[in-house]
């Protein structure tokens, strides 16, 4: 059974817990948010966390002004893994909270949902530290980045060179309460918002700009860690890497459906394009919390073979190498090689 703890309480944090409560090989051992934090090793029930919708309000909580540190250093011999399911504003906030837990001592698995390019790259920085501190971080581990990025590692294995990749993903959203963080990240993405920006606006602010725009955010070539994981995996260069998609802040049906379109060309010089659609039935959390446990459950299993630093989603998947010759010199050589062969 794995001990896991959950790092915030809002909608991905929620839902975490009831997921892993359907879970037999998983149980939620601990919780906080930015007020309190509860603890019990028996195992802690999604039900309680989802109706309470804040540690503070489940009975037996403790109230905290630092509740990450107090639950980590009180706790940490007795938690597996911990998933980070806090919002990423500013850039340098998630990457901070892992500085933290590595002052505390923790040793285990943690694993995040990261978006942003820079805020992966910030945690690609720290592996020489998670290292020494005897941590696996594996960043960059819900739907996309995560599911679709590491559904693109896979289908380049069909080809030599991997052309373009585009993910487009659709997002249905009835209870902005509940995922206003996830939403306050999509918004720093839009022409002239960016993360320090959005992390200074009221909620009132940010719903008077969803009212701009009819709850409707369409999101275009968006900075996001995609991008640099396939790079890191060695799959494509960063500026073939594309992400976008249409959230829907009012109405639960996704408005468009999620995919990953892979084009690349094969050994034998035919270009061709893979695409992976995500069924319209999947939430957004179903499609995030599903391969972040998934994740976790190969990051544990990679722990115990001694694995330790920084690694992303689309680091564990079959390994691309990109190829060292184009085409037309490969084309050459072979051609000399039967010409040999002949004579």
């Amino acid at each position: 059974m794995v001990n896991i703890a959950i790092l915030g309480c809002g909608g991905l944090g929620q839902n975490m817990a009831l997921l892993i409560e359907q879970k037999k090989d998983f149980k939620l051992v601990g919780i906080c948010d930015r007020n309190a934090y509860f603890f019990d090793e028996k195992g802690i029930s999604g039900l309680i966390v989802k109706d309470a919708n804040s540690v503070e309000k489940v009975h037996g909580s403790v109230k905290s002004t630092n509740s990450i540190k107090d639950l980590i250093s009180n706790y940490k011999d007795k938690i597996d893994a911990i998933f980070i399911a806090l919002p990423n504003l500013p850039n340098e906030f998630i990457p901070n909270i892992a500085q933290e837990i590595i002052s505390i001592r923790y040793k285990g698995v943690i694993v995040d949902a990261l978006k942003r390019t820079k805020a992966v790259e910030m945690i690609k920085r720290l592996d020489s530290d998670l290292k020494r501190a005897d941590i696996l971080y594996l960043t960059g581990c819900g739907a996309t980045p995560g599911l679709l990025t590491a559904a693109a590692a896979l289908a380049a294995q069909s080809f030599v060179e991997v052309l373009d990749v585009t993910i487009t993903f659709g997002v249905g959203i009835a209870n902005w309460e509940m995922y206003k963080a996830t939403i306050r990240e999509d918004i720093a993405h839009l022409p002239g918002f960016n993360p320090e920006i959005v992390s200074k606006m009221t909620d009132k602010e940010v719903m008077k700009e969803l009212e701009k725009r009819n709850g409707i955010l369409e999101l275009h070539h968006m900075e996001h860690a995609d991008d640099i994981m396939l790079e890191l995996a060695n799959v494509c260069s960063r500026d073939r890497v594309t992400t976008g998609g249409i959230v829907d802040t009012k109405n639960p049906k996704k408005p468009i459906s999620t995919n990953v379109k892979i084009t690349g060309r094969t050994f034998e010089g035919k270009i061709s394009t893979h695409q992976f659609v995500l069924g319209d039935e999947t939430t957004m959390a179903a499609n995030v919390n599903g391969p972040i446990l998934g994740y976790m459950k190969s990051g544990l299993w990679l722990y115990d073979l001694g694995t330790r630093g920084a690694l992303t989603s689309a680091c564990i998947m079959p390994h691309f190498g990109a190829a060292k010759d184009n085409y037309l010199e490969i084309q050459k050589r072979q051609k000399t090689a039967l010409a040999i062969a002949a004579s």
